[in-house]
């Protein structure tokens, strides 16, 4: 494992640590009351592991999880009823301009959570409704099994996973209990965040604020408590630069905002594979892009991980000629390098370079992260719950990761919904190391009131989130007030009845 990799494995094992120190302090104390004693003393439930559930049925899967759990509800008899949605934008930009929040009700009156991932149509989920309508949401693998066809890599994924997510938190309600208890139990009490560096930062050197952006790398670690940072060196900072680039100028559509029409142009530069785009990084360009991450590591410091992305898009060669540039930094990893799918020169890239490499944010399902292990193809693998398959997906994928002695960073941008899935999640997955918030929403005071909080618990504290120790399924509940300040112009409905999603209109079966 490379060095800057096992420093941070080393800090969050720490921490960990740390807290499960101060969860028995807190038993031992006479003065703990007996509630929250046996609460704490509960709160792994005997070391049920996805291994140790391999084999039973989903029923039993449900029963054995929740044994313990005091049921508020009568789990037997609830049924899936409906699937409704709304769509919030979170910016101006391809992906976060458009959030669609799912709400599946049943016959006993209590409705799950769930999103479609960033960027994605709520038409995705929509879909499957006519798939779930009658079944109980608590067999959700079950479920999710029957549904998982329609889902795709990148955005294509989102329906089924926004389904999904929906689903545990309806579980977790039913039979009052977190989702992180559901899957097993927990690991951690918190979980760390990553963030971007402050927006004063992400732009060519010659057009930084020093001042200012020391100001906000202040703010962004000091007051908002951020212990893992990452940054964007990309071929865009430089390529202004006289003699820093190889045919830049001659790629359609470089440099160009990127939205969501740009799939109809099929050729322009973002819709081009690396490897054919023919854009190379001169000596001087690799000068320039050090003195870039230069500035923002040496104002960032050293003492917290630093992540890269959005290097751009080049070939392999270019690729281990940038990787070796800005090994000196001591980069927490350098992240997509080339499509997920190219894994051979991934591999190539990981085993050249020491700096570790990261990918994973578009891949639905485990079967192609299992591939990425098996042939150690990039050092950390990055999940998006939002594409990866949902929660009990996402955390069969860490934990294959886990037996591959591969850590798992979380991909994320979106609403506190999938936020919290998240949460659950890596808190239940022993190799998570963080999980990401860009900074559409660390730098959005309206982003944490989209919900309210069902325990005593934020969303999140300085850095780290919370995980709720003390709410039945995700934890939370939305805020609707907040919400409908934040609709989409595009669609500005709020959870209206959808039944011309209820009939199934084809034969689904992928065999014969």
């Amino acid at each position: 494992m490379k060095n800057s990799l096992k420093q941070i494995v080393i800090s969050n094992k720490e921490l960990e640590r740390t807290e499960a120190a101060a969860s028995q302090a807190e038993i031992n104390n006479p003065l703990t009351k007996p509630d929250r004693r046996n609460f704490l003393k509960k709160s792994v439930l005997g070391g049920i592991t996805l291994t140790g559930l391999m084999g039973l049925s989903p029923d039993d899967v449900i029963a054995k999880t929740t044994a313990r759990v005091p049921r508020y509800s009568s789990p037997s008899d609830l049924r899936i009823t409906d699937m409704r949605y709304t769509t919030i934008t979170n910016g101006n930009g391809a992906t976060n301009a458009r959030n669609v929040l799912l709400r599946i009700d049943t016959n006993q009156g209590i409705y799950g959570l769930g999103e479609v991932r960033d960027g994605g149509d709520a038409r995705f989920a929509l879909y499957l409704k006519s798939r779930i309508l009658g079944l109980n949401p608590c067999n959700v693998e079950m479920i999710f099994k029957i549904v998982k066809q329609f889902g795709g890599h990148g955005r294509m994924g989102g329906g089924v996973c926004g389904v999904e997510m929906a689903l545990w938190d309806l579980a977790g309600k039913a039979f009052n209990a977190p989702v992180w208890a559901m899957l097993g139990g927990k690991y951690r009490e918190k979980i760390r965040l990553y963030s971007y560096i402050p927006n004063s930062g992400g732009v060519p050197l010659a057009d930084m604020d020093i001042s200012k952006f020391k100001d906000d790398v202040k703010h962004r670690m000091e007051v908002q408590g951020f212990t893992w940072l990452k940054c964007h060196p990309g071929i865009e900072k430089i390529s202004k630069i006289p003699g820093t680039t190889v045919n830049t100028k001659f790629v359609p559509g470089f440099n160009e905002k990127v939205t969501p029409s740009r799939s109809q142009n099929y050729l322009a530069y973002q819709n081009t594979r690396h490897a054919f785009t023919s854009i190379q990084v001169t000596n001087k360009g690799l000068d320039e892009l050090t003195k870039y991450v230069d500035t923002i590591r040496s104002i960032v410091g050293y003492d917290i991980p630093l992540s890269a992305d959005h290097q751009g898009h080049f070939d392999v060669n270019t690729c281990i000629r940038v990787g070796h540039a800005l090994e000196r930094f001591n980069l927490a990893s350098l992240e997509d390098f080339l499509p997920w799918d190219d894994t051979d020169h991934l591999k190539m890239i990981t085993d050249t370079i020491n700096t570790p490499t990261m990918t994973g944010e578009d891949i639905f399902l485990k079967e192609e992260f299992k591939k990425l292990c098996d042939t150690h193809a990039v050092d950390i693998i990055q999940p998006d719950m939002g594409s990866s398959g949902g929660i009990l997906e996402t955390k069969k994928i860490g934990d294959y990761a886990e037996e591959k002695n591969t850590p798992m960073v979380m991909h994320f941008a979106g609403s506190p919904i999938c936020f919290m899935a998240n949460v659950h999640c890596a808190a239940a997955t022993q190799n998570a190391l963080a999980l990401e918030v860009p900074n559409q929403i660390v730098d959005n005071p309206w982003w944490p009131n989209l919900v309210k909080m069902v325990g005593k618990q934020p969303l999140y504290t300085k850095g780290f989130a919370n995980v709720p120790e003390d709410a039945p399924g995700l934890g939370i509940e939305l805020n609707d007030e907040e919400i409908k300040k934040h609709l989409h112009p595009e669609d500005t409905s709020y959870f209206v009845a959808t039944p011309q999603w209820n009939e199934v209109r084809s034969y689904d079966r992928i065999w014969s």
